[in-house]
């Protein structure tokens, strides 16, 4: 063992008059300790929290979007073929959206409607998986409502709807009955614009994990929403499914280069940025926040190493009249904060990721999903966070070990021996 890392460790050695000192060195260890463990867990959380709002949202929505400057893609089946021949696009499937409204014998709500193709559909988003009741197949068929009032079956058949389930409670309508749907950009007559309607009987509800897309957001066939915004033989866009969701950008840099003007794409991250960017935000600036809590821990160090200093005048200048320099007095102290903060931090460390791994294995801290639409706290341990918070704390450590540390090692032994 080297000179200084021995008189270092000899210095935390507790003893009778030194008790004072040893009780602030557990604390400041504890301080560095519960600092690292907090932040572990804070940082696990808030990307626990993006992950699972990224694979929502990567679930109700497309990885990336083809769409026209014109606002219709004409000839969109052979878009389509030229698309999926495209390197790392697993699927592609047609739409038509248009904002609606949806009325039922006593209430009415805003919606987006969506016309799909319930044969390919399915393979780009995780819609056909969230359906509670119904399937997208059932968007093929015509059928027959339920009157709530006499229990009895209407005449006439209707095209198939899927409603959002947060939509479906707000319009109070069940799978079986019947809703209106009403398009305010119609036909023109001779007065104007005349609103155009079409009834619908609810084959399916889905459940998304999206407040604001289980709100707004109901699923007809491709065909009939061709007929209902009369689009004719074009649609709004192309969905797309990636194999990589985080190459996104450059196949859509690919597909833009292949099809050409008027066709421009739209990927996730684009969608989305104002979202990811206020997580991102956040993660931080509780960083930060956390960094600042590890650094008053930290400060108690320094209280531990100045006392020591103090304590230790007669020592130290014995050791520097013996022949020690001061970047070994200097050293001596360093070891002696950094092995505190190293122990705080590896203990920090493991209580940390322990809870992390507990509460992803066991789901021990409930949430009500009716609010967070999850039953447990999400967390997600990273790597690079870990290493990054491990480092923090110990350059933050070492940073309040350098005044006590400097302070020992330009203390004057002539004038700390003069009376003793």
């Amino acid at each position: 063992m080297g000179f200084a890392r021995f008189v270092g460790f000899r210095f935390l050695r507790p003893k009778r008059r030194q008790l004072l000192l040893s009780i602030i060195s557990i604390i400041a260890l504890t301080g560095v300790a519960v600092g690292v463990a907090t932040l572990i867990v804070v940082l696990a959380v808030i990307s626990g929290f993006q992950e699972d709002m990224t694979q929502k949202i990567l679930g109700a929505y497309s990885h990336l979007l083809v769409l026209s400057h014109h606002g219709k893609l004409q000839d969109y089946q052979k878009i389509l073929g030229e698309v999926e021949q495209v390197p790392g696009v697993l699927a592609a499937s047609p739409f038509v959206y248009g904002e609606v409204m949806a009325t039922t014998t006593d209430q009415a709500s805003g919606m987006i409607l969506r016309g799909i193709d319930p044969v390919t559909a399915g393979a780009v988003t995780s819609v056909g998986s969230s359906i509670n009741r119904g399937s997208l197949e059932m968007l093929k068929d015509l059928h027959k409502p339920m009157d709530p009032v006499s229990n009895q079956e209407d005449a006439i058949a209707r095209p198939g709807i899927i409603l959002g389930k947060e939509l479906a409670m707000s319009l109070r309508v069940f799978v079986g009955e019947k809703i209106r749907v009403i398009n305010p950009i119609g036909d023109v007559g001779g007065f104007g614009v005349i609103p155009k309607f079409t009834d619908f009987v609810v084959v399916g509800l889905f459940k998304s994990g999206l407040y604001e897309f289980d709100a707004k957001f109901a699923f007809i066939s491709l065909v009939e929403a061709q007929k209902f915004f009369n689009t004719e033989d074009s649609v709004s866009g192309i969905e797309v499914k990636l194999a990589d969701i985080w190459q996104s950008d450059q196949i859509s840099g690919v597909i833009e280069k292949k099809l050409g003007w008027p066709v421009y794409t739209k990927d996730w991250k684009a969608m989305n940025s104002n979202l990811f960017a206020a997580i991102k935000l956040e993660k931080l600036v509780m960083f930060i926040i956390l960094c600042i809590i590890v650094f008053v821990a930290s400060l108690n160090i320094f209280s531990t190493l100045y006392m020591v200093v103090m304590d230790k005048q007669k020592s130290i200048a014995m050791l520097s009249s013996m022949g020690a320099s001061p970047r070994k007095i200097m050293r001596i102290f360093m070891i002696q904060g950094m092995f505190i903060a190293v122990v705080g931090a590896l203990i920090g460390a493991a209580l940390g990721v322990g809870l992390c791994l507990i509460q992803i294995k066991y789901g021990l801290v409930p949430l009500d999903p009716r609010v967070y639409y999850i039953d447990t706290l999400p967390m997600k341990f990273k790597m690079f966070d870990f290493s990054l918070i491990f480092i923090a704390s110990l350059g933050l450590s070492f940073v309040a070990t350098l005044i006590p540390a400097r302070i020992a090692a330009k203390l004057d032994p002539v004038r700390v021996l003069r009376y003793e």
